[in-house]
């Protein structure tokens, strides 16, 4: 069943604008909730599980464009679909009982919106079809054997977040030509730093900027990351992608206009 909807997923590599990718995301799981319902005695009203690491408000504008997406469809919650939301609010810890949750339910699908939530779909289901709305590095991360193939009940989009950190940087050098400090903001216990931090060295090796790594971990070590950067004069900061920066991006904004700092999150 989920072999039908492989070489789409693999194909939208390239998405970048997260609304898109989200709505083809959602055309591929419901390919797969297609199939799943026309099996199923009881399939009337179909029910679809989403895991989110995140909250409601870090996530509203990719939820939003979720629900477009399954109306373009003809899918409208509460009338012939059963949407199980289940958000951890930062609280990572809680995914894997929410995953299980989710089975517990018999959800068609699971959905989820990103790393972490997929690592803990995986621990708790060998058999619900997992669908990615994005991931930095499915390989990588273990979610999959290949991009051609890639096996087990997993599938979606990647981002080739890590791939491209290394321009994030480039582009930070084009709007402040005289950069010569950068610090790097990230969370060194996400799967995709090792890869991501490998690009970045790379492409400030070549534009010769220095870089100033700073490692977070908690919310609460962000004001402090960004009172580091500012002692050690650095011009601008990268934040490589985490979870934890997607709830924080407020403060991230707030931070980069009070340490006036240029910056790419």
């Amino acid at each position: 069943m989920i072999n039908q909807f492989k070489t789409s997923a693999e194909r939208s590599q390239s998405f970048e604008n997260p609304k898109l990718a989200t709505i083809l995301a959602l055309v591929i799981t419901f390919v797969v909730l297609g199939a799943v319902a026309q099996a199923q005695e009881s399939a009337r009203v179909a029910r679809l599980g989403m895991l989110i690491a995140t909250s409601l408000s870090a996530e509203k504008n990719r939820i939003d464009a979720f629900l477009h997406g399954l109306r373009e469809l003809g899918y409208i919650d509460g009338k012939n679909l059963a949407i199980e939301r289940r958000y951890a609010e930062g609280n990572f810890d809680r995914l894997p009982d929410l995953g299980a949750e989710l089975v517990r339910l018999k959800v068609a699908v699971i959905v989820t919106t990103g790393s972490t939530s997929t690592r803990a779909a995986k621990k708790v289901t060998t058999t619900i079809p997992i669908v990615m709305a994005q991931d930095n590095d499915p390989v990588g991360n273990g979610f999959v054997a290949s991009l051609a193939r890639p096996g087990g009940n997993i599938t979606g989009l990647s981002s080739l977040a890590p791939d491209l950190s290394g321009k994030q940087l480039g582009l930070l050098k084009e709007i402040v030509p005289k950069l010569s400090r950068v610090a790097i903001f990230a969370q060194s216990t996400n799967p995709t730093y090792p890869q991501s931090l490998n690009e970045v060295k790379l492409a400030a090796s070549a534009v010769g900027v220095t870089l100033q790594l700073l490692d977070i971990l908690d919310p609460k070590d962000i004001e402090n990351a960004f009172r580091a950067a500012s002692k050690d004069h650095t011009e601008a900061f990268l934040a490589l992608g985490s979870p934890i920066f997607v709830l924080q991006r407020k403060q991230f904004a707030d931070l980069a206009v009070k340490h006036r700092l240029a910056g790419n999150t």
